[in-house]
């Protein structure tokens, strides 16, 4: 048994984690064993298959960008296709307003860029450095298709 799946109050699930830290958490009366492996005991408490929590834990986080997806390199990259000052290929990112001046990164601060325009904009906006942008910026729907989905590893793969 690898891991075990953690519900909230709620029933909803959470996330999975191990035996061990399972374990601590009935030591601990943050959690009740919902589902158990039969026959199997660790001390006095049953081996967990599902816990539930015993109190309810807000899950912002989850929810906190519904329809957004994450801001990440690649996915900028892939959200504009070239290099948003010249172009070229797109090699890497850069802050419209840089991280000096309180820029954020944020889809609506962020561009594709290659390397030699990044080099030459540096540490300016776009209207300081001469350098207009070719396309705008823009926060890309979930379906989008921009955010990579994390893949379980199987025992296929491994072989």
């Amino acid at each position: 048994m690898a891991d075990v799946l953690v519900l909230n109050a709620g029933y909803e699930p959470l996330h999975r984690v191990s035996v061990k830290h399972a374990i601590t958490m009935l030591v601990r009366e943050v959690a009740v064993v919902e589902e158990a492996v039969e026959g199997h005991r660790f001390g006095p408490y049953p081996l967990p298959r599902v816990l539930r929590l015993v109190r309810y834990v807000a899950m912002r986080w989850r929810y906190r960008s519904a329809g957004r997806p994450a801001v990440t390199k690649d996915g900028v990259k892939r959200r504009d296709g070239a290099c948003a000052y010249c172009g070229g290929p797109a090699e890497t990112v850069d802050h419209v307003i840089p991280r000096s001046r309180g820029g954020d990164s944020s889809w609506l601060n962020l561009v594709a860029a290659c390397e030699a325009c990044n080099g030459r904009k540096a540490d300016r906006t776009p209207l300081e450095a001469g350098m207009p942008l070719l396309l705008a910026p823009f926060v890309p729907p979930a379906e989008h298709g921009l955010v990579r989905r994390r893949r379980r590893a199987t025992a296929t793969a491994a072989a």
